[in-house]
């Protein structure tokens, strides 16, 4: 027989002599094992299942358009190429705009949106019915619906009026002799008054049109009927000031105010421009407790239609990244792209940063005490079997046994636990992390193929550190003494 083998049989016959302190041995750093194994699986993951959790609340970082630049749908994807495909998990870009409902005299702001890529970005989102599939659909906040009185499979007829362009004249460059001049200001409850006015040889107001059908039709929708009010702007050289240069319309004053703001925000146009209206059915009612419920959501399909225009205002994005790699990417993108800039949701960004240095803390603290609680436990198991064997220990030692090999058959008995232990806590312990996610994130984990090597190191470490006490008191003893019988 070698001297490995019999070395071997030595430890398996030691611990099996003594099975029921080895057995409480074996469990305190299996337990300890599983423990740790499960919080390093669930440390390891939860970052992406951090990141799914707070997906739920919201985009993380913002693309807008620099100044002088323009945001579309080629800027937009041309910047989105800098996040990796696994990493974005939404990207909505938003087109804003003021919509009119003339039936109603009501005006909303609309949001051109992918509602696809809502989904994705905003899964808070509260839906009754369900989201635009097709073009000509729209999504209806509920503060409007209730407002209006719309539901689902209702018709709402809106219409864009755009404003008159005038390339970079400002209001003033505007103002020569013969010039027509067109502009908007909003009115009453939100409503959007129009006004186009022809200029005389002399650079004064020489007629005057105002369209005010989104106001109330009891006094605001009368002002661009009433020839008293209109007569008083003719003959006058803009700006005006109301109070002062007209008098305001009786029972509209916010109207009044708005026509005359209008005036001094008209610029010259050189073609009128004519409003777009569109019939559209009412698939879904939005809740959200926040401000999208004042606002109409329509495909940027129909939005491009209304407008003429591909342009886009903002895109919410939603990342799976850390706080270090969002900011690489905001960084990238702005510095990268001459027309985007990315900024981050600084509320969303922070608070998952700041939960998982939190989570990281406690996993180190937990992980720190059940080392400790478990070396104990070892340690405690290892000196009553030190005491036990106190006379065949000294009977060896009388016999010639010397001091290294006393100390590796302790050392080895320890380390068969820790092997044994280890395993069993590897094994355990990813049940144990696939419990703790499914229970607390709602999904499964992945298997990490690391776990196994690394759990049954540390645990024979573990064990290995729990006997040197021992080990020093088993060395220590003196032969001469135990054989005496003292």
């Amino acid at each position: 027989m070698t001297k490995r083998r019999m070395f071997l049989r030595m430890i398996t016959a030691s611990l099996l002599r003594r099975r029921s302190r080895m057995l409480i041995a074996l469990l305190s750093i299996g337990i300890g094992a599983t423990i740790l194994a499960g919080l390093v699986t669930i440390y390891v993951d939860v970052p992406r299942q951090m990141g799914a959790q707070f997906r739920s609340y919201g985009a993380n970082m913002l693309l807008l358009p620099k100044e002088d630049a323009e945001l579309n749908s080629e800027t937009l994807a041309e910047a989105l190429k800098a996040i990796p495909e696994d990493a974005l998990v939404g990207a909505a870009p938003y087109r804003y705009v003021r919509l009119d409902m003339t039936s109603r005299q009501q005006s909303f702001t609309a949001a051109g949106t992918d509602f696809e890529q809502i989904t994705k970005t905003s899964p808070y989102f509260s839906i009754e019915g369900e989201y635009p599939e097709r073009t000509r659909q729209v999504l209806v906040g509920k503060e409007i619906a209730d407002t209006i009185g719309v539901k689902l499979g209702s018709t709402m007829e809106l219409t864009y009026q755009p404003t008159a362009k005038s390339g970079d004249q400002t209001p003033e460059e505007s103002r020569v002799p013969n010039a027509t001049l067109s502009g908007s200001a909003e009115g009453f409850g939100g409503g959007v008054v129009y006004v186009t006015a022809r200029l005389d040889r002399e650079g004064k107001i020489a007629s005057l049109s105002v369209d005010a059908s989104t106001q109330t039709p009891e006094y605001g929708g009368q002002v661009p009927e009433d020839e008293t009010y209109l007569n008083q702007f003719i003959g006058k050289a803009l700006p005006l000031t109301q109070g002062q240069d007209v008098d305001a319309f009786t029972g509209a004053t916010v109207t009044s105010a708005a026509v005359v703001d209008a005036l001094n925000k008209a610029t010259a146009s050189a073609a009128p421009v004519q409003p777009k209206t569109l019939n559209f059915t009412v698939t879904g009612i939005l809740t959200t407790g926040g401000e999208e419920e004042s606002y109409v959501f329509l495909s940027l399909s129909d939005i491009e239609i209304m407008t003429g225009s591909d342009q886009l205002d903002v895109a919410e994005l939603s990342v799976s990244a850390g706080a270090e790699q969002l900011e690489a990417y905001v960084n990238q993108i702005t510095e990268s792209s001459a027309s985007v800039q990315a900024r981050l949701v600084k509320r969303v960004a922070r608070s998952e940063a700041s939960v998982l240095e939190k989570l990281t803390a406690l996993v180190f603290l937990v992980t720190l005490v059940v080392l400790l609680l478990t070396m104990i436990c070892v340690s405690t198991t290892m000196m009553a079997v030190v005491s036990e064997r106190r006379r065949e220990i000294g009977l060896r030692k009388a016999l010639g046994a010397s001091d290294g090999s006393i100390r590796a058959e302790f050392l080895g008995e320890g380390l068969f636990l820790g092997l044994l232990g280890g395993v069993m806590g590897a094994i355990l312990g990813f049940v144990f992390a696939q419990v703790v996610s499914v229970n607390v994130f709602g999904s499964s984990i992945t298997f990490q193929p690391l776990l196994l090597p690394a759990a049954i190191i540390v645990s024979m470490a573990i064990a290995a550190a729990s006997c040197l006490l021992p080990i020093k008191r088993a060395v220590a003893i003196d032969p001469a003494i135990v054989l005496k019988g003292e």
